[in-house]
């Protein structure tokens, strides 16, 4: 990795994350993430999400929980953060944003909100093809 490269974590709705390169320029975190980008410090860790700040405008679909009553909508990126600019992650963090954020999540709507739910890309996919509806098996509880 190059002095112009930073090491940062991808994260799609509806997919796991993935660690990647990318140049540490505007235009890469613009083609990760869209062209309003806005930069929040949730954590003391000197690490940041670069998120679409038009994202509920755009109507994107959201991706992961944030905070205690909100999401990230469409897809950002987390990396460090320094005096001196954007920075890698290091393997600590890697590997605690990776853990944070693994599980893709579908949001359930109900009346006034919605509830998120723990999913695999493939049942995120399904509950997407299927309207934002979840489909519940009933259990075979055998002969009576």
């Amino acid at each position: 990795m190059s002095e112009n490269e930073i090491r940062v974590l991808y994260v799609q709705p509806g997919k796991y994350p993935e660690e990647r390169t990318i140049p540490n320029t505007y235009e890469a975190r613009q083609k990760l993430v869209g062209e309003d980008l806005t930069v929040c410090h949730p954590w003391r860790d000197n690490a940041c999400i670069i998120s679409n700040d038009a994202a509920q405008n755009l109507d994107l679909p959201p991706n992961r929980l944030y905070g205690y009553d909100g999401c990230i909508a469409g897809s950002f990126i987390v990396c460090g953060d320094s005096d001196d600019g954007l920075i890698s992650l290091t393997d600590e963090q890697m590997a605690y944003y990776e853990k944070l954020y693994h599980h893709p999540i579908a949001f359930l709507p109900m009346v006034h909100s919605f509830l998120p739910m723990k999913c695999t890309p493939e049942q995120y996919e399904q509950f997407q093809r299927d309207g934002n509806k979840l489909k519940i098996k009933p259990i075979d509880h055998g002969e009576r």
